[in-house]
């Protein structure tokens, strides 16, 4: 096929010699089929900014540190050269979690190089060497289920304890290969211990798998995996090879009511102002 434009200078750089195929197109990357000598590996090439459709990446960023403080400034400002790495920051991202949680012990691609937002990495491939099945295409029995789910649940587990939190995981970022499941798709990666939404990320995360793999084994529909780790987290007990139960009962002693009822108040103040606003549209637009 074709070569698109942003693989070209990694085959002029003799680090890819051919595409062979498009795999996907996501909404923050298309993702090649690309052959590197004798090996076939896969190419994500990053949409830019004004392309990508995943939302609300401000939240994602939250946390994550910037060494140069040059850099750190100009993408505070939001200038021209500040969203240039700003960019870089949301790509390498990716990179610097795949490295991390592979260490870890997570079941992850490996990636060979990063160059003008084109990630190199390794493809995934089933038994048969064909691409391997998104986890959102496979059907299973009750056991597989509940095998795979636990495999799931242990890999966030150690992502945790390695500071990560995925951000977007779901049957859809998740490829099932002869060994079992592997996470996909992390340039949304947040800091766990510095990002103020991680909790409801990892819980969103937790129970995405949950309800998924409940479809096979409607048990796991009733677990509470996302609490009882985020608990342990905090506590300083969670370990990569924690193993847990799924069960988990609050104390209702430690919440906060009146934080409860302020973040409420917020959301109702917000949605008063959004709607005084679109009156205040409409009303111009009559006139």
């Amino acid at each position: 096929m074709k070569t698109p434009k942003r693989i070209q200078p990694l085959i002029n750089d003799g680090l890819v010699d051919e595409v062979i195929s498009r795999l996907m197109s996501g909404k923050e990357a298309d993702v090649y089929i690309v052959r590197c000598g004798e090996h076939i590996r896969c190419a994500k090439v990053y949409k830019e900014a004004s392309k990508r459709g995943f939302k609300q990446a401000v939240k994602y960023q939250e946390g994550r540190k910037v060494r140069n403080s040059r850099r750190a400034r100009a993408m505070e400002k939001g200038s021209k050269f500040g969203r240039k790495q700003q960019e870089e920051t949301w790509q390498n991202a990716e990179v610097d979690a795949l490295y991390l949680l592979a260490e870890a012990g997570v079941r992850v691609p490996q990636p060979y190089d990063c160059l003008d937002g084109v990630l190199l990495m390794e493809l995934i491939t089933d038994a048969e060497g064909e691409v391997a099945p998104r986890l959102g295409d496979v059907t299973m029995t009750a056991e597989q289920a509940l095998e795979d789910h636990d495999a799931v649940i242990q890999h966030i587990v150690r992502m945790l304890c390695a500071g990560i939190v995925h951000g977007d995981l779901s049957e859809f970022n998740i490829l099932v290969d002869q060994y079992g499941p592997v996470i996909i798709d992390l340039p949304q990666a947040v800091d766990a211990a510095a990002n103020n939404n991680a909790e409801s990320m990892l819980a969103r995360d937790v129970n995405n798998i949950s309800h998924y793999y409940g479809q096979f084994a409607p048990e796991l529909l009733e677990t509470h995996y996302a609490k009882e780790m985020w608990a342990k987290y905090q506590d300083g007990q969670l370990l990569p090879d924690t193993k847990l139960t799924g069960h988990f009962e609050e104390n209702l002693k430690d919440v906060d009511l009146d934080a409860v009822l302020a973040d409420i108040q917020a959301v109702l103040s917000e949605e008063e102002e959004r709607q005084e606003l679109l009156r205040q549209l409409n009303d111009n637009h009559e006139s």
